[in-house]
């Protein structure tokens, strides 16, 4: 892999703190708003634009985007962003409820997304893809870091480790309680073990960032056709590169996504459990919430009562004879309960499913499915899994991982085109 230093727009270490925010996409508008009226200098401010317009602003107007643009360039004015010309990387350490884990933050290449270097194992929406263009476009700066995965290279561990004794740049708790620790390497000879290390690695997965990835590869198409157009183009362009965070897969803390119902079709708690059961599931009633203990089990809420699932005989000989996607308690749910019983045919754009993540537990999901709908709860995907389903070219159902803890955006921000 090419996985390379940069000059880094980062926030002096006094304002870390406070400009560090959680991703664009784990708040809705309102929740944004709300998030940034009451902490101004957000990050979450940039990412987020129409946070700084009345309600009714389209969200997607260039007016909006512009803004974005306009608040970069008075927060590096007055100083709350530095922009180091040194080409460096940086170390990136998540501390949370008693897990560690330690990314590399570096730039890796457009042209390895392209060819299958950097796996995928998810689906883009247009929508979504276009937003983080127009924001990419009107910054001339990738904001969001891709989340990628390696398989462990014990050597680079080490050397990460080594650079982890000197004094961190940046170290404080988030309002999530994550401990965030970030360390800067310039001297010039660890910076040549790091880069010479990922040379070995044979390749990457994406774990979270897919919109962010597909996006920045957009631009990056476009402003390499207007170089070469012009005359201009080689090959050593910023735009030629990504931000990412890279962490080793052993480190990484996947936690469930759980699936929301608004409806059951006009049928009673009972009445889908005993379709359920002629699927090919065990169930029975339980006396609390399921969280499920492992693959193969879910939970179901529907009128005021738990459910426990398993997989019957035939079902887990029909599991285990699929592909590495059709193994997946998503793909099991979706196929054999949530397609055929309750008709969610497009998870994509069926509005009557939805997702909660598996940080927000069980008792949201009895919010959410109220008296009408049905809630149900998964066992997390694996690791292995995901990087099963990557390497095997395949694409995993939509809303099938959620990782914790979440990157912050605002800490690293590259330029790939003059301002």
């Amino acid at each position: 892999m090419r996985v390379l230093p940069f000059p880094c727009i980062r926030p002096v270490p006094e304002r870390a703190a406070e400009v560090a925010a959680l991703p664009y996409d784990v708040f809705d508008r309102a929740e944004a708003a709300a998030y940034v009226a009451g902490h101004p200098r957000s990050f979450l401010a940039i990412d987020r634009p129409e946070t700084r317009f009345p309600s009714e602003q389209d969200m997607y107007a260039p007016e909006v985007y512009a803004r974005a643009a306009e608040l970069l360039r008075e927060r590096i004015e007055d100083g709350t962003y530095i922009e180091d010309r040194t080409r460096a990387y940086y170390i990136y350490e998540l501390a949370w409820q008693g897990h560690v884990q330690t990314g590399l933050v570096g730039v890796c290449a457009i042209d390895e997304y392209e060819d299958g270097t950097i796996k995928r194992h998810e689906l883009t929406r247009q929508e979504k893809e276009r937003d983080r263009i127009e924001h990419i476009r009107a910054l001339g700066c990738q904001t969001g870091p891709i989340f990628l995965t390696y398989r462990d290279e014990p050597v680079l561990g080490i050397i990460i480790a080594a650079a982890k004794e000197g004094s961190p740049l940046y170290s404080f708790t988030d309002e999530d309680g994550v401990r965030q620790t970030v360390w800067e390497v310039a001297r010039p000879e660890a910076v040549e073990a790091i880069h010479a290390m990922f040379e070995r690695i044979p390749g990457a997965y994406i774990a979270d960032g897919h919109h962010r990835a597909a996006s920045a590869v957009h631009v990056a198409r476009e402003l390499r056709d207007g170089a070469r157009a012009a005359g201009t183009y080689t090959g050593t362009e910023p735009f030629n590169y990504f931000l990412s965070v890279l962490f080793p897969a052993s480190e990484l803390t996947i936690l469930p996504y759980n699936r929301v119902v608004s409806d059951r079709c006009g049928m009673t708690g009972a009445e889908l459990a005993a379709r359920i059961a002629e699927a090919g599931f065990t169930v029975e009633r339980a006396d609390a919430p399921v969280v499920p203990e492992a693959p193969g089990v879910f939970g179901m809420y529907a009128e005021e009562t738990w459910w426990r699932l398993g997989l019957g005989e035939g079902l887990v000989a029909q599991v285990a004879a699929g592909d590495a996607v059709s193994r997946l308690d998503a793909s099991v749910l979706q196929e054999h309960v949530l397609a055929p019983i309750l008709g969610i045919g497009d998870v994509r754009e069926d509005p009557r499913i939805s997702f909660v993540g598996g940080i927000r537990g069980v008792r949201e999901l009895e919010e959410r499915a109220g008296t009408a709908g049905a809630a149900f709860s998964l066992h997390a995907t694996g690791i292995d899994q995901l990087l099963a389903v990557a390497d095997a070219g395949l694409l995993m159902p939509p809303k099938s991982t959620w990782f914790e803890p979440k990157l912050r955006s605002g800490l690293f921000i590259h330029r790939i085109a003059k301002d």
